[in-house]
């Protein structure tokens, strides 16, 4: 009979054990997996949805002679809503930064260049990039942009740049955002922008690098770029 209930006891001890470790595993879990609008979802589910829309438009690729011409007034508030197959995202431009920069994004983007282009260089925990309607990541616009580099900020979670080849005045019309803090890209890339809306959409982003994998399926499309100045 002792034995029985030492047994019995033992039984119920283990079973006690066992179910606050599930619980304290279930809490940790609660508590790290995060959606990127702050709300909790389970360990096993994905942190972003099906798309909100599918795109089925092609880019149009063009080629310009020259810089656009100054357009833009450095006194004003320029955003872009940027509209995606994700969802919509904005962009605060910082013509104080990059006028040129600016100036050329804003063209482009009221003439339709961005529309329907891919994604085609996504690194989650870096960048997201986009601007090249040919998809490869060597497309350009036809001209180049002198360097507008600044120490005033920092490539932090959200900033806008834009992207060159390995010498100083290349960038063109390839653009990305940062998805956290990349010390390496401060004072090296021209800083144009900031995402003030609509980060989780870019967190969502299907990711993409056909430098390192060329059978991988196309990204997210922009659909197109809206800008708003006042």
């Amino acid at each position: 009979m002792n034995r029985t209930r030492i047994a019995l006891a033992v039984l119920l001890a283990v079973a006690v054990l066992a179910f606050v470790a599930c619980g304290d595993d279930d809490d940790n879990t609660s508590n790290a997996t995060k959606t990127p609008s702050g709300q909790t979802t389970a360990a096993t589910a994905a942190p972003c949805g099906a798309k909100t829309t599918t795109d089925t438009g092609e880019p149009t690729v063009k080629t310009y002679d020259a810089e656009p011409a100054m357009t833009i007034d450095a006194s004003k508030t320029y955003v872009a809503t940027v509209k995606t197959e994700r969802g919509d995202f904005k962009i605060k431009l910082r013509p104080d930064l990059a006028p040129h920069h600016v100036n050329s994004f804003i063209f482009l983007a009221k003439d339709g260049y961005f529309d329907h282009v891919t994604f085609h260089r996504v690194l989650p925990g870096f960048v997201a990039q986009a601007g090249d309607p040919t998809g490869t990541g060597g497309g350009g616009p036809g001209y180049l942009l002198n360097d507008e580099f600044t120490n005033a900020v920092q490539y932090t979670r959200g900033i806008v740049g834009m992207a060159r080849t390995n010498v100083n005045n290349s960038a063109g019309s390839q653009w990305f955002v940062t998805y956290a803090r990349a010390s390496n890209l401060d004072g090296q890339y021209t800083i144009f922008g900031e995402v003030t809306e609509g980060m989780e959409v870019v967190d969502c982003i299907t990711p993409r690098d056909p430098s390192r994998n060329p059978n991988a399926a196309p990204g997210d499309k922009i659909i197109s770029i809206e800008i708003d100045e006042s």
